[in-house]
């Protein structure tokens, strides 16, 4: 057989990388990418900043990954979140790592990460085509289906045509945030050629709330709170950081963490201690040299060191004070009152915002489908798989990206290798 042809679908973080590692192992290389430029998706990630990857082990990585870790066991082997940061240091694109061993380019652009891909790519002779997939190319081989060609159109062209090819990878993303181009083409693609499709729900997602305080503190960011979910009083989930309040609910990196944790229903409630670092006895002196300093003024005028001020009103009503009470007529139970308040705030949480909302899908191609050590489908010859599309998802914290490079790679030196 001569230089084997290989066609990616999808021009985002795995299907780059599957290209580059194709042509690199000597494939020609055709990436079909419906949007006008390669990692649309890819440039928004990380509020614009790109959170590459993770500098952590193999058992530190797995553990942040509560759907099928094991099936990435081969890829991230093969390719870790050190090769990752090798990768790019290599291409002109330095990281630097922050808290929670997060992983950032040093310019803090994800334009750079796109632009080093996709550079790449070019380099190594990959042709990028805007071309829309509408369905696969089947035959057989040695008995078995196989895929022989992906048939679409370039958004350029009214005719349907046909990329012929020996091995096609399907790296569509999952089906959040649609205006990027990740709008569920590849589960379709995939069940076409027979595969099963566990049903896709928002992972790494802002959560709903009917309670009129998150309305009443909207746009208020609140930095270093403590907060705990819970259903029927077992703690699901529990984190120290920043969280956001919405017209519809509560976000932030805290509420985005947890919600990959909050897989069996609702509702959750939600417990905020907005002083993580005191306990109550302490709180409680606390509040007592505060009303000592300003005993004659309101009581909402004596909250601006414990609270935020678009939070005070909403957090004195919540608990049954009007604001306008002098700190030195409160009673003991009164002040324990505000100390519990403010160490255990619930909030009830209804759901998850919709799909197209969320950072990751989960669900996706089933990976018992899949050739962990090949990314390739186990039910059609030439057809591979990945990033998002598998039913594999992550924590936040770069660790979604490092599997959509490593599973991207795999594939594409598997696709150009495979006889």
């Amino acid at each position: 057989m001569g230089t084997p042809k290989v066609v990616v679908l999808g021009g985002g973080a795995a299907g780059l990388f599957a290209a580059i590692s194709a042509a690199e192992a000597g494939a020609s290389v055709v990436l079909a990418e419906k949007n006008p430029f390669c990692g649309k998706k890819l440039n928004i990630t990380g509020k614009g900043r790109c959170n590459l990857t993770n500098a952590c082990d193999l058992d530190t990585f797995l553990a942040n990954v509560p759907v099928h870790p094991r099936f990435l066991y081969r890829a991230l082997t093969d390719f870790s979140p050190a090769d990752t940061v090798a990768f790019f240091a290599a291409h002109g694109v330095p990281t630097k790592t922050e808290r929670g061993r997060r992983v950032f380019p040093v310019s803090d652009s994800a334009r750079d990460v796109t632009d080093c891909l996709t550079r790449t790519a070019r380099e190594r002779g990959v042709r990028i085509l805007r071309f829309t997939g509408t369905a696969l190319e089947m035959t057989a081989r040695d008995g078995k289906p196989a895929v022989c060609g992906l048939t679409g159109r370039r958004t350029d062209g009214a005719k349907p045509e046909t990329l012929a090819c020996d091995r096609l990878i399907l790296a569509t993303g999952g089906a959040s945030y649609p205006g990027t181009g990740s709008t569920g083409d590849g589960y379709r693609f995939a069940a076409q050629a027979g595969h099963t499709v566990i049903p896709p729900k928002p992972s790494l997602v802002p959560l709903e709330s009917d309670d009129p305080f998150c309305r009443d503190c909207m746009g208020l960011s609140l930095r270093n709170v403590g907060a705990s979910f819970l259903r029927e009083g077992k703690v699901l989930y529990g984190e120290q950081g920043e969280l956001l309040f919405t017209h519809f609910g509560v976000s932030g990196p805290v509420v985005l963490s947890a919600s990959a944790h909050l897989r069996s229903g609702y509702p959750v409630t939600l417990r905020l201690d907005m002083k993580p670092a005191l306990d109550e006895k302490t709180l409680d002196l606390r509040l007592q040299r505060e009303f000592a300093a300003h005993g004659n003024r309101d009581l909402r005028n004596c909250m601006g060191s414990l609270l935020p001020a678009k939070m005070i009103l909403p957090f004195l009503s919540r608990l049954g004070f009007t604001g306008e009470e002098k700190p030195h007529s409160l009673l003991r139970e009164e002040r324990r009152r505000l100390c519990v308040g403010l160490k255990d705030l619930r909030i009830e949480l209804t759901g998850p915002r919709p799909l197209a909302e969320a950072i990751v899908t989960s669900g996706g191609v089933s990976v018992d489908e899949v050739d962990p050590k090949t990314m390739a489908s186990r039910l059609v010859s030439g057809l591979y798989f990945a990033g998002e599309l598998l039913d594999v998802d992550a924590y936040t914290g770069g660790y979604n990206l490092q599997i959509a490079f490593a599973t991207g790679r795999l594939a594409g030196l598997s696709a150009a290798r495979a006889t």
